[in-house]
């Protein structure tokens, strides 16, 4: 106990020397601009977890119980009768952490150790993490060298290989500052169990039936009309989230001016709705201002013989106005999902040399009829305007292609590659 006191003591004055200019949404000690603060704050309002005062502490460690309690309020058994006695010698029966260590025996969702200790107060490691959410989602074809695509893949504890492969592959994972790294053996900080507890909470439909007191029950399937072209335009509508399904088609618009000759791969890149999105029946499913963010995957630059230049970019996920982070894969709607100038476009650049190359020769054509004879000047320009147009023409046609550029709102298409779960 004297440990626990002495690093929560710690984390309250380092999260004091370390308060941000401003607050947001009442959390004193996490920033707007916070990479976890959408989770944070969901998983706040929802009293998933707390804060001490204004303050969540998001860089402290998160201890065993804490993990257990904020893991039975995400599955809906916060409040689940307590009928079995708790086994564990370290957990006396009069104290407040009994009930919520006792649920998560019943349920089987937290383990001891072979000592018969729970060790409430130490410190959640993000391996066995992980091995939890492991635990409790439903089984499948799961493909483990998806775990070989991380920097540190040779640090990953044998036994937890498959863990890691499945919630990898799930999406129920965190990994900040880089996504290429795992950390597997480190301790979990409250920011990082905020966004592990978040993703789980929008993924409750992978989470078996017996773990959970919340029946999924599919209410009823709208539908999206941006376009007739779209592969799909269904909506499941349940009671605990709205699915958009893989190949929607969505609008969306730029946030900012885009030119690809300033971009690179690995640029992040955002657009908005100017309106609501709903469905034909009225369902809301993003508000308008919620943004989307993406990532510049790659940029081809324009080739000679008019071939424009290609961009590549891809929708990782969708914050709303109110907090809400929704993952999402999507990419624009177009042949091979790139942006690049349109026909009219290049047509613009052809006629603009076309006409210039006209304006050359016909001042070349009067240049030449007059000087030896004024009275030609009319000859030199029938000669020497569809020489110089067609010398034009010709120019505009075999020069590199244009860069892509778009304007501040300008709207794209993009299309769901998969299916988008929007949590009520």
């Amino acid at each position: 106990m004297k440990k626990l006191l002495a690093s929560l003591l710690v984390c309250g004055m380092l999260s004091v020397n370390a308060i941000p200019a401003f607050a947001f949404q009442g959390i004193e000690d996490v920033a707007q601009d916070y990479w976890a603060q959408t989770e944070i704050a969901s998983v706040v309002n929802d009293e998933v977890m707390f804060l001490t005062g204004a303050n969540f502490y998001p860089e402290c460690k998160i201890s065993r119980v804490d993990f257990v309690k904020a893991l039975l309020k995400v599955l809906g058994n916060d409040d689940l009768e307590v009928t079995a006695k708790v086994k564990f010698k370290d957990v006396a029966k009069s104290s407040d952490i009994y009930a919520p260590i006792a649920r998560s025996q019943q349920l089987g969702l937290v383990y001891g150790y072979p000592d018969g200790t729970f060790k409430p107060d130490n410190h959640v490691l993000r391996d066995e993490a992980q091995s939890v959410i492991s635990h409790i989602t439903i089984d499948g074809d799961i493909d483990t060298s998806i775990v070989n695509n991380y920097i540190d893949a040779n640090k990953v504890p044998a036994w937890a290989n498959t863990v890691y492969a499945k919630t990898l592959s799930y999406g129920i994972y965190v990994n900040h500052p880089n996504e290429n790294e795992l950390r597997p053996t480190e301790e979990l900080t409250r920011a990082e169990a905020a966004v592990l507890l978040y993703r789980l909470s929008q993924k409750l439909n992978l989470v078996k039936s017996q773990y959970k007191n919340v029946e999924e029950t599919v209410l009823g399937t709208e539908h999206l009309n941006v376009t007739k072209k779209a592969p799909c335009d269904e909506v499941v509508i349940t009671n605990l989230r709205n699915i958009i399904k893989e190949g929607n088609v969505l609008e969306v618009s730029f946030n900012e001016e885009f030119k690809s000759k300033l971009h690179a791969a690995g640029d992040c890149v955002t657009f908005t709705n100017p309106a609501d999105i709903v469905t034909e029946e009225g369902t809301l499913l993003f508000p308008a201002g919620s943004v989307f963010y993406g990532q510049v995957l790659e940029i081809k630059d324009p080739q000679w013989f008019n071939k424009n230049a290609r961009v590549y970019t891809q929708i990782t996920k969708v914050v709303t106005p109110d907090g809400k982070t929704v993952d999402m894969n999507a990419k624009p709607f177009y042949k091979n999902y790139e942006l690049k100038e349109g026909p009219w476009m290049t047509a613009g650049k052809i006629a603009l040399y076309t006409v210039g190359g006209a304006a050359v020769g016909t001042g070349a054509g009067v240049g030449f009829s007059f000087i030896p004879d004024p009275d030609k000047v009319g000859t030199g320009v029938a000669i020497g305007t569809p020489v110089g147009a067609g010398l034009g023409l010709i120019t505009g046609l075999i020069t590199p292609g244009l860069n892509y550029s778009a304007k501040n709102g300008e709207e794209i298409r993009v299309i769901l590659l998969d299916d988008a779960s929007i949590a009520k």
